[in-house]
């Protein structure tokens, strides 16, 4: 096994194709340990080039609200009155350290996702 970083997307595809070949490798084996390394050079050059951000607050609000069949009324107990939390669902107010933490208590939204540029 010659251990060397990804640098680009072709080494990346490379490096798959290995693992594909050493997906099934018994635990405790050289084999395993090859996999252990691959799979750890290609979450550190994803991370690196295709980092995944979090969603900007009001779509993450927006989300959690389609998943637990929410409306804006709803969100009235995390938010404040009708208008604010129309305000802030239309991107005209931002959400104030009180509601992220209502949000994020109330609705289990990530303060990750809450805190984030939108």
């Amino acid at each position: 096994m010659t251990i060397k970083p990804i640098r680009n997307d072709d080494e990346l595809q490379a490096a798959f194709l290995s693992l594909e070949a050493l997906f099934q490798a018994q635990p405790n084996t050289p084999e395993a340990d090859e996999m252990e390394v691959l799979v750890t050079l290609i979450e550190a050059y994803e991370n690196r080039h295709y980092a995944i951000t979090p969603p900007d607050p009001v779509a993450a609000i927006k989300f959690r609200m389609e998943q637990q069949n929410l409306n804006p009324r709803d969100l009235e107990a995390y938010i404040g009155s009708s208008g604010r939390v129309s305000e802030v669902l239309n991107r005209k107010r931002p959400l104030s350290l009180r509601m992220i933490k209502r949000l994020h208590d109330g609705l289990s939204i990530p303060y990750e996702s809450l805190l984030a540029d939108g």
